[in-house]
């Protein structure tokens, strides 16, 4: 068994200790040769996960066919808008109908597109099987072998047990569920919702705005993802409720923290110096595209959009969603 796991942020880098932990043969692919030299020489991503000492068996490496070459496995963790250009540039690398894992979070600009039809259209002629990966799980907690439960969307069921035996540890539970596109429409609205709490804490509405924000923000996940053609109720489950609450209170969370620091008055500009990816800020740009073009509600999404791209003001945002037509729950 080899898993190759393409993407040495945070979450990747955590995965793939995870993986080495167990004794299975795991490579980490690293856009940057430093920090793959880095990783293979001090046992640290000092970049993305500083805080974890790395399984000596894990091995990284800025080419892609050494990490690549006869695994099993392809676990995809690259920040969503930029897999398609890295699977086309690495399509020739993957076997015939390879079992493709995908643990990034997020919609495709200007496509609309889900992570499961990037990698579909990104791998086309391959028949990949796809599985998607997601839940509360923050790097940090996972990588000191803190308890973490996710879910496993997959079609094939007989392939989701197999990928649910191979990824699970005595501290990271795997549960199944053939509703892959609920899994994965959860992990990306959530990122959203997260920006929205984040804002509110940021000026200082209280318990009773970010309960508010949560729940209705797991209406306008459940309402996009049925349109979607998924199970209404994958978003009561680690994927949907499990994961919002997790990004929308955590402050390990990178998409609350943008969203404390627009409620703080910073500008987006200043706060997308960063380093590390906020996955909810494209994710709003392409929701919200997505879901006009689908004729879904999502006022939520609507008012981030339009403080995240139009410079609103936030308290107007607040309270434009609090004077809108009174309605049944």
């Amino acid at each position: 068994m080899k898993i190759a796991v393409i993407g040495a942020g945070a979450w990747g880098t955590a995965l793939a200790n995870t993986f080495a932990k167990k004794g299975i043969e795991t490579g980490l692919w690293a856009r940057d040769s430093k920090l793959a030299a880095e990783i293979n020489q001090s046992g640290v991503n000092k970049e993305y996960l500083p805080e974890c000492q790395l399984d000596r068996r894990l091995v990284c490496d800025s080419n892609p066919e050494k990490i690549m070459s006869g695994a099993d496995i392809f676990m995809i963790v690259i920040p969503s808008q930029f897999i398609r250009s890295n699977l086309k540039n690495f399509k020739h690398l993957f076997p015939e109908k390879p079992v493709v894992v995908c643990a990034s979070k997020g919609i495709e600009l200007n496509t609309g597109a889900p992570m499961s039809q990037v990698i579909s259209d990104s791998l086309a002629g391959l028949s990949p099987r796809y599985a998607h990966l997601s839940g509360p799980s923050f790097a940090f907690e996972l990588s000191a072998e803190m308890p973490t439960t996710v879910v496993l969307g997959c079609e094939d069921e007989n392939l989701g047990k197999n990928l649910q035996e191979v990824f699970s540890t005595n501290y990271f539970r795997v549960y199944s569920n053939p509703d892959f596109r609920g899994v994965e429409i959860g992990g990306a609205i959530k990122n959203i919702m997260a920006i929205a709490t984040g804002i509110a804490d940021g000026l200082n509405f209280g318990h009773n705005t970010r309960a508010a924000l949560i729940t209705r923000g797991l209406a306008e996940m459940q309402r996009l993802g049925v349109a979607m053609g998924a199970n209404p109720a994958t978003f009561m489950g680690l994927s949907g409720m499990g994961d919002l609450v997790l990004t929308c209170t955590g402050d390990l969370s990178r998409n609350r923290q943008v969203g404390l620091k627009l409620g703080k008055g910073i500008k987006l500009s200043e706060i997308l110096k960063m380093r590390k990816v906020a996955e909810g800020v494209k994710t709003t740009e392409s929701v919200h595209e997505l879901a006009k073009k689908m004729g879904v509600d999502m006022p939520l999404t609507e008012q981030i959009y339009r403080i995240l791209y139009e410079d609103k003001d936030p308290v107007k945002a607040v309270l434009d969603l609090m004077s809108r037509e009174l309605k049944q729950e």
